[in-house]
C-alpha cells in the first residue's frame, strides 16, 4: 500500500492503483452505481493532455525526459492499457473536475512507470503541476466533449448516408407497387410503396445534412482559456501551440474560440446538436412505426410488407413473430428525446461563468450519439435492407377502398362523389361514377 495526501487528509491506495487520492475521493463521493464516464470522453481528454505534453516538451518547460514520458503515457492510455483506472461516475458534482483529476493522475502515474518510478512519486511528475499545467477542467472538459462529439457525429452521418441509400433502393424496387395511401390512419388516395420509401429517404437525407453542418460550430474550442476563459496560468505561446497540436492529433479543424469566456459559460451548441439528434430520432420513430403498421398481421392487419422474422415473439402464442427491430429503434429514439430534455435543462442552468451540470450534458449527448449510430445501422441491416413487399395485399387494400373518388371531383363535384361512395360498395360506386363521367 501507499499513502497519498491532499488538503483534506490522507488515503491508503494499493501500490498497483494507477489513479490517485483525488480519484478515490470522487469514487467514494459519487457512488451512484449508475455508469462510468464514457471512455470516448476520457480518450478525448487524454488527447488534450497529449497536445499539452508535446507543446511543453517543445517549449522546454522542464528538463528533458519529463514531458516525453507524459507523452508516451498518453499513447499507452489511448491504446487501452489503462482503461480500468478510469473509475469516476458519469454524473458527478464539480462540473467534471473529477474526470480531469482522474486523467491527470493516471497520466502522471503511467509516466512515472515509464521512467521506472513507482506510482505516487509526484515530486518527479505531478498530476496538476505537470500534466495539468496551464489547464483547467473548464477548458479541457468542454474541448474534449467537442472532440468526442465530432468524431461520433462523423460516424453517425455516415450511418445515415447508408440508411438513406437503403431506403432509396427500396424506393426504386417498389416504384411500380400501387397501394392505398392513408391520412390520420384512414383511407386516402392511391400512392406507390416506392413513393413512401422515397419520402423516408428524403427525411434521413435532411438529418444527414444537418449533422454534417453542425460540426462547424463544434470546432471552436476554449482550450487555453483555463478557469473562465481569461487564460489565467496559460501562457500566450502555449495557447496558440496547443490547439495546433490538438488539431494535428485529432485530425479535426479545431480553432481557438474568438471569445473563450462565451464558450466556457454557454452550452447552447450542445443543445443544438442534441436538438438535431432529436430530429433524427423523430424521423426514425416515424419510419419505424409506419413499418410496424404496414407489417401488422399477418392475417388480421395491413400486411403490405413483411419484416424479416428474427426471433420467437411469444412465450404463449405459438408462431407469433414481433417487429422487434422497429420496436428497438423506437425505444432508442425515445431515450434520445429524453436525453435532449436533460441536456436542455442542464444547459439552461449554466449560472454565470461555468455550468456545474456539464457532466450530465456530456453523458447524455455521447449516449445519444452512441445509441443512434448503432440504431441506424441495425435498422438498415436487419430491417430496411431485408424487408419485402406483399404486392397482392397492397392491391387488395387499394381495390377495396374508395381512394379512386378524388379523380372524379373536378368533373362531378365533391358532394355528388361523396354521396355515391357513401351509398354504394366501392366497386359499384366506381362503375356509377365512370358512367356519369361518360355522360358528362
Amino acid at each position: 500500500m501507499r499513502i497519498e495526501r491532499d488538503i483534506l487528509g490522507t488515503k491508503k491506495l494499493s501500490d498497483d492503483a494507477a489513479y490517485g487520492i483525488n480519484t478515490v475521493r470522487a469514487a467514494e463521493n459519487f457512488d451512484l452505481c449508475h455508469k462510468k464516464t464514457n471512455m470516448r470522453l476520457i480518450y478525448a481528454v487524454v488527447q488534450v493532455k497529449k497536445a499539452a505534453a508535446i507543446t511543453y516538451r517543445d517549449m522546454q518547460v522542464r528538463e528533458p525526459g519529463i514531458y516525453e514520458a507524459i507523452l508516451s503515457a498518453c499513447d499507452e492510455i489511448l491504446a487501452g492499457k489503462y482503461d480500468a483506472a478510469f473509475i469516476t461516475e458519469a454524473l458527478q458534482g464539480g462540473a467534471g473536475t473529477s474526470v480531469n483529476i482522474n486523467v491527470n493522475e493516471v497520466v502522471a502515474n503511467a509516466a512515472l512507470r515509464i521512467l521506472g518510478k513507482p506510482y505516487g512519486q509526484y515530486d518527479l511528475i505531478h498530476p496538476l503541476d505537470d500534466v495539468n499545467r496551464g489547464q483547467s477542467t473548464n477548458d479541457v472538459y468542454p474541448t474534449a466533449l467537442r472532440i468526442a462529439a465530432i468524431d461520433m457525429l462523423r460516424v453517425l452521418s455516415e450511418a445515415c448516408a447508408a440508411l438513406q441509400t437503403a431506403l432509396q433502393e427500396k424506393e426504386n424496387e417498389y416504384e411500380q407497387i400501387h397501394k392505398l395511401g392513408r391520412t390520420e390512419l384512414m383511407d386516402a388516395v392511391p400512392i406507390t410503396l416506392g413513393g413512401e420509401f422515397g419520402a423516408y429517404a428524403q427525411a434521413i437525407a435532411r438529418d444527414r445534412w444537418r449533422l454534417y453542418k453542425v460540426e462547424e460550430r463544434l470546432r471552436q474550442v476554449n482550450l487555453g482559456g483555463t478557469a473562465v476563459g481569461t487564460a489565467d496560468t496559460a501562457s500566450r505561446q502555449y495557447r496558440f501551440r496547443v490547439i495546433e497540436e490538438l488539431r494535428r492529433i485529432t485530425d479535426i479543424g479545431l480553432a481557438a474560440a474568438e471569445y473563450p469566456l462565451d464558450i466556457t459559460q454557454n452550452n447552447d451548441v450542445f443543445t443544438e446538436v442534441s436538438g438535431l439528434l432529436k430530429a433524427l430520432s423523430v424521423n426514425m420513430m416515424k419510419i419505424a412505426n409506419d413499418l410496424r403498421l404496414m407489417n401488422s398481421g399477418p392475417r388480421g392487419g395491413l400486411g403490405e410488407i413483411r419484416l424479416q422474422a428474427l426471433q420467437q415473439g411469444s412465450t404463449i402464442m405459438p408462431g407469433k413473430i414481433n417487429p422487434v427491430i422497429p420496436e428497438m429503434v423506437m425505444q432508442c429514439a425515445m431515450k434520445v428525446i429524453a436525453n435532449d430534455a436533460a441536456i436542455t435543462i442542464a444547459a439552461a442552468h449554466g449560472e454565470f461563468e461555468l455550468n456545474a451540470f456539464f457532466p450530465l450534458i456530456a453523458d447524455s449527448l455521447l449516449e445519444s450519439l452512441q445509441l443512434l449510430t448503432r440504431a441506424v445501422t441495425i435498422f438498415r441491416t436487419k430491417c430496411i435492407a431485408v424487408l419485402t413487399a406483399d404486392e397482392a395485399q397492397c392491391r387488395q387494400h387499394l381495390e377495396a377502398s374508395a381512394a379512386f373518388g378524388t379523380q372524379y371531383i373536378q368533373a362531378l363535384g365533391y358532394d355528388t362523389v361523396s354521396r355515391i361512395i357513401k351509398e354504394n360498395a366501392p366497386q359499384q360506386a366506381k362503375k356509377i361514377l365512370d358512367g356519369m363521367m361518360k355522360k358528362s
